[in-house]
């Protein structure tokens, strides 16, 4: 009897040591934002039209909206922080901002790895070709073929796309949306794999450079991001995500990102 009571405080121990170790884990967010009076948010400025950085060095667009208005919502000022997309899970991780509003699409993968409050806006993957294929190429899976060069972003849910529906053809990876997309303008790739609101802005400002095959072919939902073991945090996402939902607030964010393009001016 007195072992098994020794080893199971041992135990007890080893947990509170591994809780401790972890920091983060330890203490819910809401807990420690509501504490510091501030919301951080990792997302990725260039993801037209979720978030974005102005000319004069502001960041807009829906997920940014949407996190100025959550920080509102409980009285905390929205703290940006713009972060490098192959290393933002990592930041959420380590404590370098409390979640992920970035457009960042719910994957098993990820899921391992962050928990995912309840979707908050669904999409999916499309292709952008050079002007010069129109009316040669006129379906995606007209791309799996050894002659085509394409272009995507690391990291995301494109790249992983056009890896598994076009694996005949060479795929070319790039830091960012905008270093991809650039690539068939220029005519040095034949179509860029992304997501569908990118593709159909940039299209619709890119006319005679690139033609847009708007039908989608993946199935992706959005969700926020937070670390692991944080159910009071997301609680307080899913009831949110609820609320703005049914008072009109979200729809109204929605229309003038998605309906509107009066912004498209402001962004560099």
């Amino acid at each position: 009897m007195k072992f098994g009571l020794k080893k199971a405080l041992s135990s007890v121990a080893l947990v509170g040591a591994l809780f401790s170790a972890t920091g983060y884990a330890a203490e819910p967010a809401i807990d420690s934002i509501l504490s510091s009076g501030e919301l951080k948010v990792c997302f990725e400025a260039g993801y037209i039209p979720f978030e974005m950085k102005t000319k004069d060095g502001r960041f807009i667009g829906f997920d940014i909206d949407i996190a100025k208005h959550m920080a509102r919502s409980i009285d905390v000022k929205f703290v940006p922080v713009n972060t490098a997309w192959d290393g933002i899970i990592p930041a959420l991780q380590t404590g370098k901002c409390d979640i992920i509003i970035g457009g960042m699409a719910i994957t098993p993968q990820r899921n391992l790895k962050v928990m995912f409050a309840d979707t908050y806006i669904e999409i999916g993957q499309t292709v952008l070709i050079k002007s010069e294929l129109e009316g040669k190429v006129t379906s995606f899976r007209d791309l799996n073929d050894p002659k085509y060069r394409l272009a995507s972003q690391i990291g995301t849910t494109g790249a992983q796309a056009a890896k598994k529906y076009f694996p005949k053809a060479t795929l070319d990876l790039f830091e960012t949306s905008a270093d991809a997309v650039l690539q068939v303008a220029n005519g040095k790739a034949d179509a860029f794999v992304y997501d569908l609101p990118y593709n159909a802005l940039y299209a619709s400002q890119h006319k005679d450079t690139v033609v847009h095959l708007d039908q989608s072919f993946t199935y992706e939902p959005l969700g926020w991001a937070i670390r692991q073991n944080d159910p009071n945090f997301l609680n307080f996402l899913n009831n949110y995500l609820v609320q703005i939902k049914k008072d009109g607030s979200y729809d109204r964010i929605y229309d003038k990102w998605f309906k509107s393009d009066a912004w498209v001016d402001s962004i560099q």
